[in-house]
C-alpha cells in the first residue's frame, strides 16, 4: 500500500515539474563495494568499482576521478570508462524500472549554454546554479575550456569564476579542455552528461568554448539550447549569432544593469524582431526571448521559468524522448567515425601507405579526396585479411 503511495506522489510531482529535485529523484540508497547493486563486470578494476558506487551514491571526489578516466585518452583507460559509465548507466536504468515501469523518465534536464566570448557565460552559470541548489536541485555544470592548437593546453579557467558554486555540496563544478575538438563542446562531453546524470545531478548545465556560431554541436547533447548575449547595437554580432540563433530555443541578454541596462532592451527588441522571422526549430515552441543581469543576480528566476516551461512541454508532447533517442542514435554515428578514424591512424599497413601517398600529392599527381579513398581501401582490405586469419 505505502509503495503505491510512493509511486502516485512521485508520478504526480513529475506531472507538476518535470525538473525535479534531486531529493526526490533518488531517495537516500547508499550503495558499497561490498554489497553492489549489480554484480560487476569481471575485468572492471577495483579502483574503477570504487570511483563508480561514489559516484551513485553522489560523492563529489570519487565522480570526478570517474570523469578524469572518461576523459582519457589511453586504451586501457578507455576500456575500463566504457564498463564504468555502462555500469553506473544499467543500475539507474534499474532503478527507473523499478520506480516508473513502462514510463519515460528523464534523469535530469539538460541546458546548453552557448555565446560569443564576453557574454558572462561563466557568470550567469554561476547565478543560476546557486539559484537552483537553493531550490533544493543538484547541479552540474560542465564547462568546456578552449585548448591551444599548438600545444594542446588548456587553462581550464572556467571554475574559478564559478566559486561560491563550487563550493556548495550540492553543486559540481567541471571545466574540461576541448582538446580543439569543434562544434564548441569536448569529445566526451556527452558522457560526462550521462555521468553526472546517473550521479544524480537533476540539472546539467554545459557552457561551451564561446566561439560563436561554432558551437551548434551543442544541440546534439542537451534538451535546450540558450544562447547568452551581452548588448548590442547594429549587426556588429551578427556573424557570430547566425549559425546558432537557429539552434536557440531561449536567447538571453545578459549585462542589463547600470549603463548598460537600457542597450540590454533595445537588444531584447531587436531579437525578438529577428526571431519572428526565423523557422521555429520545433513544433511545439518558439524561441523566448529576456534579459537579465548575472553579475547582480536580477531576473534570473524569470529565465528559469522559461526553462522550466519549456521542459514542460517538451516532456507533455513526446518531443523530449523521441530528442533523446535522435541524439543517442546521432552519438553512435559520431563514435563510429571517430573510432575508425583512430584504428586507421594505428593501422600499420595504412601508416605505410599514407607515406607513400604523401609524396604523390607533393608531386601534384593525386588528391587528398583520392588519397583518402586509397587509406580506406588499405584498411579495409587489412581489416578483412585479419578477420579470415582468426
Amino acid at each position: 500500500m505505502l509503495a503505491r503511495v510512493g509511486k502516485s506522489f512521485a508520478s504526480s510531482v513529475m506531472r507538476m515539474n518535470p525538473v525535479r529535485p534531486a531529493a526526490l529523484r533518488f531517495f537516500g540508497t547508499q550503495y558499497t563495494v561490498e554489497n553492489p547493486p549489480l554484480p560487476f563486470p569481471k575485468d572492471m578494476a577495483d579502483s574503477v568499482k570504487t570511483w563508480a558506487i561514489g559516484s551513485l551514491n553522489h560523492q563529489r571526489n570519487l565522480l570526478s576521478r570517474a570523469v578524469t578516466l572518461l576523459e582519457s585518452s589511453l586504451p586501457s583507460h578507455v576500456a575500463q570508462a566504457e564498463l564504468l559509465l555502462d555500469y553506473v548507466l544499467s543500475v539507474r536504468r534499474m532503478e527507473n524500472e523499478r520506480d516508473h515501469p513502462h514510463e519515460f523518465v528523464p534523469g535530469s534536464f539538460r541546458l546548453g549554454i552557448a555565446g560569443p566570448p564576453g557574454a558572462g557565460k561563466s557568470t550567469f552559470c554561476e547565478a543560476l546554479g546557486t539559484l537552483l541548489t537553493k531550490q533544493g536541485h543538484k547541479v552540474a555544470v560542465l564547462a568546456i575550456d578552449p585548448s591551444s592548437t599548438r600545444s594542446g593546453g588548456s587553462l581550464l579557467g572556467d571554475k574559478t569564476r564559478m566559486l561560491q558554486l563550487s563550493y556548495d555540496p550540492n553543486a559540481f563544478v567541471r571545466p574540461s579542455p576541448s582538446n580543439c575538438s569543434l562544434g564548441g563542446v569536448a569529445e566526451h562531453t556527452s558522457d560526462l552528461v550521462l555521468l553526472c546524470e546517473a550521479a544524480g545531478y537533476d540539472i546539467v548545465i554545459v557552457e561551451t568554448v564561446g566561439l560563436g556560431q561554432s558551437e551548434v554541436m551543442i544541440d546534439d547533447m542537451v534538451d535546450m539550447v540558450m544562447l547568452l548575449m551581452p548588448p548590442a547595437m547594429g549587426d556588429e554580432l551578427q556573424g557570430v549569432k547566425k549559425g546558432i540563433m537557429e539552434h536557440a530555443d531561449v536567447i538571453v541578454i545578459n549585462k542589463a544593469d547600470g549603463p548598460l541596462a537600457s542597450v540590454a532592451a533595445r537588444s531584447e527588441a531587436e531579437n525578438r524582431r529577428a526571431v519572428q522571422l526565423q523557422r521555429r526549430k520545433a513544433p511545439f515552441w518558439k524561441c523566448q526571448v529576456t534579459r537579465c543581469s548575472a553579475l547582480q543576480k536580477t531576473r534570473i528566476q524569470e529565465v528559469w521559468d522559461i526553462c522550466e516551461k519549456f521542459n514542460k512541454e517538451a516532456l507533455d508532447c513526446g518531443s523530449l524522448e523521441k530528442r533523446r533517442v535522435d541524439q543517442n542514435t546521432n552519438a553512435m554515428w559520431s563514435q563510429l567515425i571517430t573510432q575508425v578514424a583512430a584504428s586507421c591512424k594505428r593501422n600499420p599497413a595504412v601508416i605505410a601507405k599514407a607515406k607513400e601517398l604523401d609524396l604523390v600529392m607533393r608531386s601534384g599527381g593525386m588528391t587528398h579526396r583520392r588519397a583518402g579513398h586509397e587509406l580506406m581501401k588499405v584498411f579495409v582490405e587489412d581489416e578483412v585479411e585479419a578477420l579470415k586469419k582468426e
